[in-house]
């Protein structure tokens, strides 16, 4: 009883890493060198973490640069619908590197819509709008109008 009582105590004081199971980790063949852990040699492991590195800042980068590129986006449409600034908006295009534009598609599309928006508020619009408007139409109305202001002006005052 007391054997096992001891193979727990032993366990748990191992689970805690407060030693007693040092001497088996070492006996076991487990090297503390990584590169020997993944079948590589020293030289071959340092090649290899140089690679992840320039990997995830490449990453990084062209992860910032998307982010300036959405606030840039953001920071169009605040200005076209006249939205109040965002800090965050400014902080991310900076962080971008100040020359982050729009992406060419996106750029497309909101040129297109401030093409649309001009053609709307320019004369020849207005005027290609009073070619559709019937004129024939407005002028019975008015004439209809003027002709019962008359009869009520006639029916109140009996001078005329």
């Amino acid at each position: 009883m007391t054997f096992f009582i001891k193979n727990i105590l032993s366990d748990q004081v191992k689970n805690l890493g407060l030693g007693g199971g040092t001497e088996e980790k070492k006996e076991e063949g487990g090297t503390s060198d990584p590169a020997a852990a993944k079948g590589m040699t020293r030289e071959e492991y340092e090649e290899y973490q140089k690679q992840m590195i320039e990997e995830k800042m490449e990453r990084d980068a062209a992860f910032t640069q998307k982010k300036g590129e959405r606030a840039c986006l953001r920071v169009h449409l605040r200005e076209k619908y006249r939205l109040p600034k965002s800090e965050m908006d400014e902080t991310q295009i900076q962080l971008a590197g100040d020359d982050v534009d729009l992406p060419e598609d996106l750029r497309k599309m909101v040129d297109e819509d401030q093409e649309e928006e001009e053609d709307k508020d320019s004369i020849l619009a207005q005027l290609q709008n009073l070619q559709n408007v019937d004129l024939d139409t407005i002028k019975e109305k008015a004439q209809a109008t003027f002709t019962e202001i008359k009869q009520t002006a006639e029916q109140k005052c009996s001078v005329m």
